[in-house]
């Protein structure tokens, strides 16, 4: 029998609150069974909500042992799930609430729950109604003091929101801490840690002089893996202090590494829970990818603290308010402490690798969605990546200077407040004079725009002339859809390489002296004068929008914008387009079309890339990563063979690796790591590109590249050359891989993140076994299905890193994911919906790979008792 989907959630439906909660003192006694929660509520009825409503208040598997209203008893209507009280007076009353929970089973890892020796919280989106009853919505903003209790042996460390007011002993041996918070928030926000952990500390002098007591908190003996989160943060804080005017305002600032978490990480208000993977980093356990990871994380949860904590969203639809604006300041961050442009890279690679192909199926939602059933299942890459591309989006639109006032008046405006995606907009409407309402869209339609570019050039009038056109794909719910505001930043490149100044008389002279050409409407031409020669368009500089482009570019135009165009993203661009151009023409000879023609010069380019010594490396090792074949599915469309396209990108891999040998063991030469260790963006860029050579002398040459990573693999002295050596040696079939698989597992086998990658790369080796060898890793006694962390690193990366397997003929990698997906559905339903959603794209295969992949959803929809999280994916899935 197929399960009902889930009741939605409409934003039309939005009312304020009917009650208001001023205040909130709990007092939690920890216990690992039976831990009592105590919660005294100061409400008072919310004069815009409705008069004479009833209080509801919501629960989830709540058991109530006392309830007492002004501190009597009173009457309620009491289920696990929810405590309505009839009647309750219209003057301001406090709320006594004993409730009782059991955080050792709590496997969910939603609420209070234990990971390792220590209790933990994770609140986000709806978890502090598994703690007690409340009104648990974002709009309900409280001042929070939390005694927390304990027994000294086991959790001699008790962590709370805000500053620590008070603490002390208590008789048999246990203790207390008390923390307040003084800035209202969401019980979202809410956290607590209670464990026998280990710290690091600094002191932070802000701005305006006030001290600040710094702490990161891990296990015992990892103290030395925290100190680059540690600088990460001071390097955040006095950042945003610098770029956004935004000061820290507490005394103290806590961070706790876990290792059993749903998320990367949590924003709690001055308290932090971050999944241990975005805390701990050494050279010899972290790659240059995890340091990065580290900087980022712990950059985009303090940024937060105003983006999310001090403003809040007023409810789950405005998500996006908090988290595409918090992910554009990470952004931001990274490219100022790295590299911009490689940034920028990798920033469209994960949003082309995520958010489009969710854009363009039947998962596909707005920015701002107007319906949910499950609000964990809506954070996603559209609301986190895309929305942070329609921050960036407006400050191209409105210039930095207009931009920064408009975070200014946001910030002034809507502090303390729970604000709606209009609040935002309004504020950069005023600082800039704009009409921002069609810009809007963006938050509100969904899909991926389609911007078709004819080019005209007329020599002996020296005019070219542009003809754009804008259209959007049906998604579900949104047949229909109108005409965005697309800036386009763009450039000439003469036949000599020379930028061609830009002379319109319709883009007018702003739009010209910016390079930013605006698409408001369905269509638009615009013409440029004085152009003395036949040029190439740079079009979408810096990826200025989330769009796609139409048609492709001819190969001698991208080899012109390769070797000359000033903006590095679009130089990447370029190779990546000549590499999808060779991909195609090899995948229709394939199918029995003509000869793919020669990919010499698109090679020749590449190599004078590599041979360059003033290049940037980490831009080069960019350029040499051809797009990867999920890319490339999304570029096809629909009837996607993953085979057809694996042996077409291995074969360009192959030809360029023979073609390039020379050049890329020069340069592997050239690149020899320095002594010691640093994480610091020239270092790592050397590292990538010497890696990235190395990949590619294997694929040309797999005995040469074999030995070269045997010998690396050997010798190396940090995580991100070895780990790289490895990666080469898993696409070897023999001896010499699995030997290095059990060098690599007997070194760090006492270290469970450094055994995630091991998991992991096993998992998206592109042979025929290795669906087998999936089931034998979930087997493995280091394997446990309770750690998110190592069912991303198996059943995650084999179903999202390994297209040919994942999507194999006989089924089996489907009937895998289903498999898991049931397993721990009634564990962790967060989870198993993330690993479900691996189907998003089931409608864009081959009809065969279609109809196994249909299956499967409606096999997992069949099941009885699934969770609203699991079910949800399914039905919008299956539409």
């Amino acid at each position: 029998m197929r399960n009902p989907p889930p009741q939605g959630i409409r934003l039309a439906d939005y009312r304020p609150p009917d009650f208001l909660i001023d205040s909130v003192d709990l007092d939690i006694s920890l216990h690992r069974s039976k831990t009592r929660v105590v919660s005294r509520l100061a409400i008072r009825r919310n004069p815009k909500g409705r008069p004479g409503a009833e209080l509801t208040l919501d629960g989830d598997g709540l058991v109530l042992r006392r309830l007492l209203l002004d501190g009597a008893s009173v009457a309620a209507e009491a289920t696990p799930d929810a405590l309505t009280l009839h009647a309750t007076p219209d003057a301001p009353f406090v709320l006594e609430i004993e409730t009782e929970v059991d955080p050792a089973a709590n496997t969910q890892l939603s609420g209070l729950y234990r990971s390792g020796s220590a209790y933990c919280t994770q609140c986000e989106a709806e978890g502090f109604r598994r703690i007690t009853y409340f009104l648990d919505r974002p709009d309900v903003l409280s001042v929070f003091t939390t005694r927390i209790e304990a027994d000294v042996a086991e959790a001699p460390v008790l962590l709370g929101n805000g500053n620590r007011i008070d603490a002390g002993a208590l008789e048999g041996g246990r203790h207390f801490a008390l923390w307040r918070d003084p800035f209202p928030k969401p019980s979202y926000l809410f956290a607590l840690v209670g464990g026998d952990l280990s710290h690091i500390s600094e002191r932070f002098a802000t701005r305006s002089g006030r001290m600040v007591d710094l702490a990161i908190y891990v296990e015992h003996g990892k103290e030395k893996y925290a100190s680059y989160a540690m600088d990460s943060l001071i390097r955040s804080m006095r950042w945003d202090e610098e770029v956004f005017g935004r000061e820290y305002d507490l005394d103290v600032f806590n961070i706790v590494a876990v290792s059993d978490f749903n998320m990367g990480a949590m924003e709690n208000k001055g308290l932090n829970i971050f999944n241990d993977k975005y805390v701990l980093a050494s050279p010899e356990t972290a790659t240059d990818g995890d340091y990065a990871g580290v900087e980022s994380v712990i950059a985009h949860e303090y940024f937060h603290n105003w983006t999310g904590n001090r403003i809040t969203c007023r409810d789950w639809f405005q998500l996006c308010l908090k988290e595409g604006l918090t992910v554009f300041r990470d952004q931001e961050f990274s490219a100022d402490q790295r590299s911009r442009a490689v940034k920028r890279i990798s920033d469209v690679r994960g949003l082309r690798l995520q958010q489009f192909p969710e854009d363009a199926g039947p998962l596909a939602h707005s920015v701002r969605p107007n319906i949910y059933h499950e609000i964990n299942n809506f954070y996603t890459a559209t609301v986190y990546e895309k929305g942070a591309e329609i921050i960036r989006m407006l400050k191209t639109l409105i210039g930095a200077d207009d931009f920064a006032k408009g975070m200014t008046l946001y910030f002034d405006r809507f502090d303390g407040t729970a604000a709606t995606i209009e609040d935002f907009l309004s504020c950069f409407a005023e600082a800039s004079g704009r009409d921002l309402s069609q810009f809007s869209l963006w938050y509100e339609q969904a899909g991926t725009p389609l911007v078709t570019v004819e080019s005209d050039y007329d020599a002996a009038a020296k005019r070219l002339t542009l003809s754009f056109e804008q259209s959007t794909p049906a998604t579900p719910g949104q047949s229909e859809k109108k005409p965005f505001v697309i800036p386009l930043a763009l450039g000439l490149i003469g036949e000599n390489g020379d930028e061609i100044p830009l002379v319109s008389r319709e883009a007018g002279a702003q739009e010209c002296e910016r390079g930013l050409i605006e698409l408001t409407t369905q269509k638009r031409v615009v013409a440029f004068e004085n152009v003395g020669s036949h040029p190439v368009v740079s079009l979408l500089r810096g990826f200025s929008a989330p769009v796609r482009l139409a048609p492709p570019q001819a190969a001698e135009d991208l080899q012109r914008l390769l070797a000359h165009d000033s903006d590095p993203f679009n130089r990447w661009q370029a190779a990546q387009s000549l590499a999808l151009r060779s991909i195609f023409a090899r995948i229709e000879a394939a199918r029995g079309g003509p000869a793919a023609e020669a990919d010499g010069p698109f090679f020749d380019a590449l190599g004078r890339l590599v041979e360059a010594p003033e290049r940037d490396p980490s831009l080069v090792a960019q350029a040499l990563s051809l797009p990867s074949d999920i890319d490339i599915a999304r570029e096809i469309g629909r009837d996607v063979d993953p085979d057809v396209i694996f042996s077409a990108r291995s074969g360009l891999r192959r030809d360029l690796g023979r073609r390039l040998s020379a050049a890329l063991a020069d340069a592997r030469a050239r690149l020899v790591p320095a002594e010691g260790f640093s994480p610091d963006a020239g270092s790592a860029g050397r590292r990538a590109l010497r890696n990235a050579a190395l990949d590619l002398i294997a694929a040309g040459d797999p005995g040469q590249g074999g030995a070269l990573a045997e010998r690396q693999f050997g010798e190396a002295t940090n995580m991100t050359d070895r780990l790289a050596a490895l990666s080469t040696l898993s696409l070897l079939p023999g001896e010499a891989r699995e030997a290095a698989f059990e060098a690599f597992y007997a070194r760090y086998a006492g270290d469970h993140l450094v055994l995630d990658k091991w998991f992991a790369l096993q998992s998206t080796i592109p042979e025929a076994e290795t669906t087998k060898r999936v089931a034998q890793l979930m087997e493995h006694k280091d394997f446990s299905l309770a750690n998110p962390n190592r069912v991303r690193a198996v059943v995650g990366a084999f179903a999202n890193g390994n297209p040919t397997r994942f999507h194999a003929l006989d089924g089996s990698g489907y009937d895998l994911l289903a498999s898991v997906v049931l397993e721990l559905d009634p564990k962790n339903p967060q989870l198993a919906a993330r690993l479900l959603s691996a189907l998003r794209s089931w409608r864009s295969l081959e009809e065969r790979r279609r109809k196994l992949a249909e299956a499967t959803l409606r096999r997992v929809l069949a099941a009885p008792a699934l969770s609203a999280d699991v079910s949800d994916i399914a039905t919008r899935a299956l539409g």
